[in-house]
């Protein structure tokens, strides 16, 4: 028997859960003290994740991390307006459903269901407005870049700005890898 490579599981893991979703792009332009990204759009991947029944969440952190995205954490989404400074996130909805409000106050609401993916570029602000009692999300970072948490504050806003121009692109999508859409979106 000869020996399978070592990524023959991911390779399997991968084929059989990541679809050929829709893919949204949203440009949020500062809202007050939040600071959004005018460069990186907030990106949507609808029904991009066909999850298996039985623990999905590991599903979906074993895609991360041969994607190169970690520091993968599973919960919910703040019912508070926040946003990260020093690093890009991915929330993976691998339960239930929920209403999310991005780029502060006069952002936009989208409802994301299992399956669904959201890349947020650093500075883009994210809050649960109302979900199922089972919605979960598993999020994880680009390797190498290490959160911070803002709240939209006068007192944070200028040195969130000047993080927020310092954050590398992401070596590879989430999701797909290093073919991924993300590289088609995302350039400084």
């Amino acid at each position: 028997m000869g020996m399978v490579p070592r990524n023959a599981d991911f390779e399997s893991t991968r084929d059989k859960i990541v679809k050929i979703g829709r893919v949204e792009q949203f440009l949020l332009k500062k809202d007050g003290f939040i600071p959004n990204n005018d460069k990186l759009p907030l990106l949507v991947y609808k029904n991009a994740l066909e999850l298996p029944i039985s623990d999905p969440a590991s599903a979906i952190e074993k895609i991360l991390k041969m994607n190169g995205w970690g520091s993968a954490w599973r919960n919910s989404i703040y019912n508070f307006h926040h946003y990260h400074s020093t690093a890009h996130e991915i929330l993976a909805v691998y339960s239930g459903s929920a209403r999310v409000l991005l780029g502060g106050d006069s952002g936009i609401t989208l409802n994301v269901h299992k399956g669904d993916v959201l890349i947020i570029p650093a500075g883009v602000a994210h809050k649960n407005l109302g979900s199922e009692e089972h919605f979960k999300v598993v999020g994880a970072y680009p390797e190498g870049q290490n959160w911070d948490m803002n709240y939209g504050g006068e007192e944070e806003h200028h040195k969130a700005e000047d993080n927020i121009k310092q954050v590398p692109l992401p070596k590879t999508d989430p999701i797909y890898g290093e073919e991924g859409p993300l590289k088609n979106f995302w350039s400084k």
